[in-house]
């Protein structure tokens, strides 16, 4: 790879020593009863991960939403318009799936968990470049990948990641991180990127279900932020020709409405062709999409307010939404 902190990086036998010497990660769980400093909610069972692992300068995102909304094409095109910007982006996957990154890096690339059961968990063994790999434009990129299906915590795999990150320095180079998330917020294990993220961007499209989604992870940012850092930052728009029932919904709890990108063939023919849109070749329609990406990226790095937003109870979500 040809990055510069590469160079900087200690070697393997270096790396023992320094792991003697260094605190270790915690991973606990949050259950009913347990004693903890940083509860995530009355009867929670969460993953808490040792705050002393936190992302340094960089800017952090974590982008979630409904499963197959296109949280990945977003995420790896914004990462793309940081570095056209002059960030230094590191993207990581948080999908077991791990396809999070493929645009970018035009390969399937082995995961944290692959890659630490390849040395049998003894993270020393590991170098910098056994799991993170450079993708377009200079892009740096981590699939955490996960448990086999039906077991583990996809929290632990998130917290081993981070960890390894730290232990390689990684984070003092990067400039901003986007945290690419698994569907919706359905246990602790997935919403542990919030506890490192600066902003949580939801994406999604002008239809019922995926703002029924959206709602319950607005409550899930929500929860986070009592006792992290993480704050709601503001939706994004996708595969959508109008926005009208996604402002309202913004309109009615407190939501901003970041970008807008529509369903156009192009962005599937980019995933087909394993390219970002920022590699198609040039349309005028295409181009609006692009100058969308980066104004977006320039927006978040400006910072945005973080958003006191009220989530709706599911019911009278239901009865918001619709009727034509």
């Amino acid at each position: 790879m040809k990055t510069a902190w590469k160079a900087s990086l200690p070697r393997r036998g270096q790396r023992r020593e320094q792991r003697k010497q260094e605190p270790m990660t915690t991973l606990s769980l949050n259950r009913p009863g347990a004693r903890t400093s940083r509860p995530d909610g009355e009867g929670s069972v969460q993953v808490e991960l040792d705050a002393r692992f936190d992302s340094g300068a960089a800017k952090v995102f974590a982008v979630y939403g409904k499963g197959g909304i296109g949280k990945s094409t977003t995420s790896s095109n914004l990462s793309v318009a940081f570095s056209k910007l002059g960030k230094r982006v590191l993207q990581i996957g948080c999908d077991p799936k791990h396809d999070s990154t493929f645009t970018l890096t035009k390969r399937l690339a082995p995961t944290v968990i692959d890659v630490l059961e390849s040395v049998e968990f003894h993270s020393e063994e590991l170098r910098a470049e056994d799991f993170v790999f450079e993708g377009y434009n200079g892009v740096m990129c981590v699939e955490a990948g996960g448990p086999p299906a039906g077991t583990g915590c996809g929290g632990y795999v998130v917290g081993q990641t981070v960890k390894l990150l730290k232990e390689h320095r990684l984070l003092e180079d990067t400039d901003v991180v986007i945290f690419d998330v698994l569907g919706d917020v359905v246990c602790g294990g997935f919403a542990s990127p919030l506890q490192h993220a600066e902003r949580g961007v939801i994406v999604t499209a002008n239809d019922f279900d995926s703002i029924f989604a959206m709602n319950r992870i607005v409550s899930a940012i929500q929860a986070k932020a009592k006792n992290y850092d993480v704050r709601l930052g503001g939706v994004i728009a996708n595969r959508s020709a109008a926005t009208d029932e996604i402002d309202r919904y913004n309109d009615a709890t407190g939501l901003k409405r970041l970008a807008h990108f529509p369903d156009l063939d192009v962005i599937r023919r980019s995933r087909l062709k394993k390219s970002t849109l920022f590699e198609m070749d040039p349309t005028p329609e295409l181009e609006a999409v692009q100058q969308e990406y980066l104004q977006l990226a320039a927006k978040l790095w400006a910072g945005t307010d973080p958003l006191d937003a009220i989530p709706m109870k599911d019911r009278d979500i239901f009865d918001f939404l619709g009727f034509d």
